[in-house]
């Protein structure tokens, strides 16, 4: 199994007649995803690399009744009106692809799907993947990558940077295991899903044994999934690494989410919340795949 896209998965892409969008939806078919129709308003009855493009999501829908994700690539300064109609329209998964989103407006776009119940993932996320089954977003970079890098196996991975959801499916591959769904959680202050959220999901997959994740400095995200596996919310093993132990305060690493700010969101003190809930946290990032696999080795047994 997966968590929130697999075989089935239908995908219509919001701005679509753009380039991003345009070289996106190129990765997703060669890997096998159904994207079956694209937003532009303004562009409706354009087809783009053989999908139809309409006016509105609504629009899509009436056409493709079976449609249940969207892929947003659209300026970040539409990205709340984009997730919006994509909410209206009933869409219950959406990719959130534009970095540093008006934080005031991803606020309003996080309570909204809240009252809706969709899983808004970034923004700022590469995507997600079912290895086998579908991709959405941009997740791998190219069809070749995707195939090298995510093999199906039992590992649930999770990352704040999108690249490094790549490089840990990739030592996750290496110590011979592979990956549910792996999942690029976007690395502004304020994302759609959170890391215990996340979690929440992967507890409800049978398939999924273990997570591995990759986290770093900026937000409370780590600290409140501790909190939420010693509550016993999640009862599966954790394993875990931070990147950022060397970062100076106030200084913002990449990422919109990345700042150690009045002295919180450290790399050292989400280390220690994660310990302290029994998570294991590895030194260094090369070895989370082997960690990992010896967690599932002396679970399984």
């Amino acid at each position: 199994m997966s968590i929130l896209v697999d075989k089935n998965t239908q995908v219509v892409v919001q701005g679509a007649t753009g380039r991003e969008a345009v070289l996106r939806i190129n990765l997703m078919r060669a890997y096998g995803t159904k994207v079956v129709a694209g937003v532009t308003p303004g562009k409706g009855g354009q087809v783009v690399v053989g999908v139809p493009v309409y006016n509105t999501v609504l629009e899509a829908v009436e056409h493709y009744p079976s449609i249940n994700t969207s892929a947003i690539f659209v300026p970040a300064r539409a990205a709340k009106l984009a997730a919006f109609e994509a909410l209206d329209a009933g869409i219950r998964v959406i990719t959130l692809h534009p970095e540093r989103v008006p934080q005031h407006d991803m606020l309003e776009v996080i309570a909204y799907a809240k009252h809706r119940k969709v899983c808004v993932i970034g923004p700022n996320t590469i995507g997600l993947i079912s290895p086998g089954k579908t991709l959405v977003g941009m997740i791998g970079g190219n069809d070749a990558s995707v195939r090298e890098f995510f093999r199906p196996g039992p590992v649930g991975v999770l990352s704040r940077s999108g690249g490094n959801t790549t490089t840990l499916a990739f030592y996750i591959n290496r110590a011979g295991l592979g990956q549910t769904t792996a999942i690029g959680m976007g690395g502004d202050a304020f994302v759609g899903t959170t890391l215990r959220e996340f979690l929440e999901l992967f507890e409800q997959d049978p398939d999924t044994k273990i997570v591995a994740y990759f986290g770093e400095i900026g937000t409370n995200t780590e600290e409140d999934a501790a909190e939420f596996i010693r509550d016993g919310g999640f009862t599966k093993p954790v394993v875990a690494y931070i990147s950022g132990r060397y970062a100076r305060p106030d200084v913002r690493f990449g990422h919109a989410g990345a700042m150690i700010t009045r002295g919180m969101g450290t790399a050292q003190a989400k280390r220690e919340a994660l310990r302290s809930a029994g998570v294991r946290v590895v030194d260094h990032f090369g070895d989370i795949g082997e960690i990992t696999r010896q967690v599932l080795s002396k679970t399984d047994g």
